[in-house]
């Protein structure tokens, strides 16, 4: 026999309804009851910034002061409206000076105001004697309207619905237990009210979605930023990847093939070679490991010139010294290329013959250089290896660096294996007349 037990944790067990009540009940302590007697003085206001910033400075000192003078004007409107409404006496001073009093409060203690405000509501009716509004005497009802403007404009939209919330509480239970016979401003508070506290809450709703938009702006400039130095770098990494791995391809075959060059070589020499090899050999692996690596941030390139198909004859020089036969073929009108141009085809060639080095030693290759009227056309083409030295072998990122180079500028690149065991890559950049130097 086999006994299930299921426990339930009180919270597990309780209804939705009760989970959002709490919840409910949870945002209006935080809001009303958590520090409500918390010191909270009125800021100046900003006068850096906006079109008060334009205005003299000994203006500005002072004008940091409207929100505190424009409370202190609405709190002796106030005054002013209890003060129409009675003949004198103690209960008088009361009823006269507490709503302004609470009024001024909104500058220091705004949550305890708004509660101070709620709570002497009945109160003022009875040291006034004033029955004509209920539950609110005209300065009540003056007050408790500023008191929940301002304390929504320094708090924040949910507390302006907990505020809310509560006046209207309390104005139902002063109608249905306190108020008969009494006509009512209950509607006309309740009204006003959420016409303020709502035009209140949608300024600082569009205020917060500004301060958002002008954050999100500042980290998508800095996130642009930061991918304009990474695309820097990965232009630098496949420049360096071109370059050291051409002239290290080229060490390593020539280090392998002088010992065939010379009849009888010392072992000395030949373990000198073998050891110049390995090291070149060793030295492409690491780069190919740290292709996506580039420089520090505070690298500079230098300022030599960059190389152009002008400087293809020097290229198969330097190949052809590392035992590489090519066979270079211009056609068409021979004309100055954008520099984009004619840097990325100088590359495409020089990578081109680096693999043929590297993984087809001792074949035969071929450079066409084509000008035709759309654009320049590219095919490096070579056999299929030879002689006593060994393949290298490759992780594809010439032929990745080439075709990036090729798509950039919007052409066509091919890259396969030909019938006769060798390879052949073309390539097409097309260049519009406005592009062409003029």
């Amino acid at each position: 026999m086999v006994r299930v037990t299921q426990t339930q944790s009180s919270e597990t067990s309780r209804s939705p309804e009760f989970r959002l009540v709490q919840v409910a009940l949870g945002g209006l302590r935080q809001e009303l009851f958590h520090d409500a007697f918390a010191y909270r003085p009125l800021k100046r206001m900003d006068t850096e910034s906006g079109a008060v910033s334009r205005l003299p400075k000994r203006i500005r000192v002072y004008l940091g002061l409207l929100p505190h003078a424009t409370v202190a004007f609405l709190a002796m409107i106030v005054f002013l409206i209890g003060y129409d409404r009675v003949d004198g006496g103690p209960a008088a001073f009361l009823f006269v000076w507490a709503p302004p009093a609470i009024v001024l409060a909104t500058l220091i203690r705004p949550v305890l105001a708004y509660w101070a405000s709620l709570c002497s509501a009945p109160f003022l009716v009875f040291l006034g004697g004033y029955w004509g509004g209920w539950p609110w005497t005209d300065n009540a009802f003056a007050a408790h309207l500023i008191v929940l403007t301002v304390v929504a404009a320094r708090t924040g939209p949910r507390t302006a619905g907990w505020m809310w919330t509560g006046t209207a509480a309390y104005a139902l239970f002063a109608e249905m237990f306190l108020g008969v016979g009494h006509s009512s401003d209950s509607i006309p508070l309740l009204f006003v009210s959420a016409l303020a506290l709502l035009t209140v809450s949608m300024i600082q709703i569009r205020r917060q979605a500004a301060r958002e938009v002008t954050a999100q702006q500042t980290v998508t400039a800095q996130e642009i930023s930061k991918r304009t130095v990474l695309e820097e770098r990965t232009t630098i990494a496949r420049e360096l990847h071109d370059v050291v791995a051409h002239h290290m391809s080229v060490v390593a075959i020539q280090a392998e093939a002088a010992p065939y060059r010379v009849e009888n070589p010392p072992p000395e020499l030949e373990q000198a070679f073998l050891t110049i090899r390995e090291n070149a050999v060793a030295a492409l692996t690491e780069l190919r490991r740290i292709l996506g690596v580039v420089r520090a941030e505070d690298y500079e390139a230098p300022d030599a010139p960059q190389p152009t198909l002008g400087d293809l004859d020097a290229l198969i020089r330097n190949v052809a010294e590392a035992g590489l036969d090519v066979e270079k073929t211009v056609t068409g009108a021979v004309r100055e290329l954008p520099q984009g141009v004619e840097l990325s085809a100088y590359r495409i060639v020089q990578e081109a013959l680096s693999n043929v080095l590297r993984h087809a030693p001792g074949a035969a290759a071929k450079v066409e250089v084509s000008y035709v009227l759309g654009g320049l056309g590219l095919r490096i083409a070579n056999g299929p290896a030879r002689g006593l030295v060994k393949p290298s072998p490759g992780a594809g990122h010439g032929i990745t660096g080439m075709r990036e180079r090729v798509t950039m500028l919007g052409g066509e690149m091919t890259a396969e294996a030909t019938d006769d065991g060798g390879y052949e890559v073309t390539a097409f950049v097309p260049v519009s007349r406005e592009e062409a130097p003029q």
